[in-house]
């Protein structure tokens, strides 16, 4: 039998799902490692969807997605994110999954660096790798309240840098960045002439502060933004996103998405539209629920002595547990699934600054999410 290539066999696997594959293989575990939503989809988008198969709407759409739906999110990103836009640059993905892999495969040639934060979402560097491309960590440290040490990025470029990727509100962190902090990534984007990635999934769920779009800071034309259904309208498994492009790349992306995909699935294009011309309460609800489970979280926690960063964002717990892992975390996570029944994502799945901390999901159950926490070692 042939090898494979060999930048596929020594891509690196998600540390979060061998925990959640592990953990499926035990009746009654308590997974608090993945970032589902508990929330039912709303039952005018579930209508929508069924309605276009039943009419039958199941032909090809164009490579960008119906004309609806890219007009809808032309309209929320003006409305929500300062993000100006025409449709030409708004193209329909199979989820922020598909949409991330897009706009690094624009941009990164075989040899090519993006720098990535560390800790951060798996998907950044197993893409890279896919790509035939190098990913390159940027700290964001507990010291600095996990953010990112702007002065110090120059010192990670090299003649093959290309893009650097932010992600606010951060998987797993739950940390966001400011405008000046975004600002000063767009600076420094600008000074190597770098393109930017913005993941920015978790857009809905900020706690506090508001959500900013790079991209409302851009003035020449070097952010690609990436969004998703998944998370704000429990739509994880329908699997719809975007893919915002700086302007002029009609052309490329025709050809590009035509070679991936050729469109997304016609009856969820139909569900994204009422998803996002639709009420919005159940996202203020879910909101609403995951603040309620971070509280009665860090109540808990508090009380029995663990760190954890306080998340301005996202659904998730960063948990210092370093008192415990005796510096493997990845090692005591499964420990702690075999010995004590519950999943959670072992910090190092997302790079090599997450020895020590865990990743907690708050959109779970309340009393499964505070039953798991409960049984976490305390200093």
């Amino acid at each position: 039998m042939p090898d494979i290539a060999p930048h596929i066999a020594g891509m690196p696997g998600s540390g979060v799902r061998h925990i959640l594959e592990l953990a499926l293989q035990r009746p009654g575990t308590i997974i608090l490692a993945v970032g589902e939503p508990g929330e039912a989809v709303a039952e005018p988008i579930r209508r929508a969807g069924a309605d276009a198969w039943l009419s039958g709407q199941t032909r090809y759409t164009a490579n960008g997605g119906i004309p609806a739906l890219r007009r809808a999110i032309v309209e929320k990103l003006a409305r929500d994110n300062a993000v100006h836009v025409d449709s030409d640059d708004v193209w329909v993905t199979v989820g922020a999954t598909q949409a991330l892999h897009q706009a690094m495969a624009v941009v990164l040639s075989p040899g090519d660096e993006v720098l990535v934060p560390d800790p951060g979402y798996t998907t950044f560097t197993m893409n890279a790798h896919m790509l035939s491309a190098r990913p390159v960590g940027y700290p964001l440290d507990p010291d600095r309240a996990f953010q990112p040490d702007i002065a110090g990025l120059g010192a990670l470029v090299t003649e093959r840098t290309r893009a650097i990727i932010v992600n606010s509100p951060s998987n797993p962190l739950g940390s966001t960045f400011d405008e000046d902090t975004l600002a000063g990534i767009l600076a420094f984007a600008r000074r190597h002439d770098l393109w930017v990635i913005s993941d920015e999934v978790y857009e809905q769920f900020t706690w506090d502060v508001p959500h900013v779009s790079i991209a409302s800071l851009d003035e020449d034309d070097r952010v690609f933004s990436v969004f998703s259904l998944s998370k704000t309208y429990a739509m994880t498994g329908v699997r719809v996103g975007w893919l915002v492009t700086p302007a002029g790349f009609r052309d490329t992306m025709l050809r590009v998405q035509e070679s991936a995909i050729s469109c997304v699935n016609t009856p969820a294009q139909f569900a994204a539209v009422e998803a996002l011309t639709g009420s919005q309460q159940p996202v203020a609800d879910a909101a609403a629920h995951y603040r309620a489970n971070f509280a009665a979280a860090a109540a808990l926690l508090d009380a029995r002595g663990i760190r954890y960063l306080t998340p301005t964002g996202a659904f998730y717990l960063w948990i210092d547990l370093s008192h415990a892992t005796a510096g493997d975390v990845g090692a005591w996570a499964e420990r702690f699934l075999y010995q004590e029944g519950v999943a959670v994502a072992p910090g190092t799945a997302f790079g090599a600054g997450g020895e020590g901390w865990i990743r907690v999901c708050l959109a779970s159950d309340a009393a499964e999410l505070l039953a798991g926490l409960g049984r976490l070692p305390a200093p």
